[in-house]
């Protein structure tokens, strides 16, 4: 498992770009509304709605593994849980090729969420302007379920994680690994997305998750085997 969580920690972080083409624009969002020479006390609104993101992910993951483990021990098929474990890998080599930019179909799973979506982002909208830095947290735990192909990705590792406390970790680790894209605003933010962009910095990144994934499959393989 503890593989899994550098991996999930990489998936977040290498997704940088990602994250702040969707979720960037929140960092104006959560500002909207205050006082011009106040806009360089935004950081702790970014810290609280980093911090309620990370629980809904956390708890997401939570959910995920702890369901799926307890289905697996109610109905004594270890099996299934080899199969989703071969799924998980499958999904981390798509990821690696989205990061490489071999091919972007990671992005169609969003569209899975959508339907979802369209019943919480009301509500997300309805908090805004934002009051005050703790207002940004419910507004974090609401946004962490923004539809993600990333997030999706990962969930799928938090799904054979083995119980719920693993599930939870996976997700966390994730989590954290988006937080450098998404606490470091303005020009620090560009300069980690340009570096994060950096084509041999992406590739080799992306050729290590590749390699994970196919090692991951075939373990699963040989231990269904």
């Amino acid at each position: 498992m503890n593989t899994d969580f550098f991996a999930a920690f990489a998936i977040g972080l290498l997704g940088a770009g990602h994250c702040l083409g969707m979720c960037g624009g929140i960092a104006a969002a959560i500002t909207l509304g205050m006082p011009g020479q106040q806009q360089n006390r935004r950081f702790p609104y970014l810290l609280c709605y980093n911090a309620g993101r990370l629980i809904s992910y956390t708890a997401a993951g939570a959910i995920i593994g702890g369901a799926v483990a307890g289905m697996a021990a109610l109905s004594g098929l270890s099996t299934a849980l080899l199969f989703l474990r071969m799924f998980a890998a499958l999904m981390m080599i798509l990821l690696a090729l989205y990061i490489g930019q071999w091919w972007q179909g990671v992005t169609k799973i969003e569209a899975l969420g959508q339907s979802l979506w369209r019943f919480i982002s009301p509500f997300a909208k309805s908090m805004l302007p934002l009051k005050s830095p703790l207002a940004a947290f419910p507004f974090g735990l609401v946004w962490g379920w923004l539809p993600c192909g990333l997030v999706y990705s990962t969930l799928s590792w938090a799904a054979v994680a083995g119980n719920a406390v693993s599930g939870a970790g996976v997700m966390l680790a994730f989590g954290l690994g988006t937080l450098p894209a998404m606490l470091l605003v303005g020009s620090f933010a560009e300069t980690l997305k340009q570096w994060l962009s950096n084509q041999i910095f992406k590739k080799t990144s992306a050729l290590l998750l590749l390699a994970y994934g196919i090692h991951t499959g075939y373990v699963a393989i040989t231990q269904f085997s």
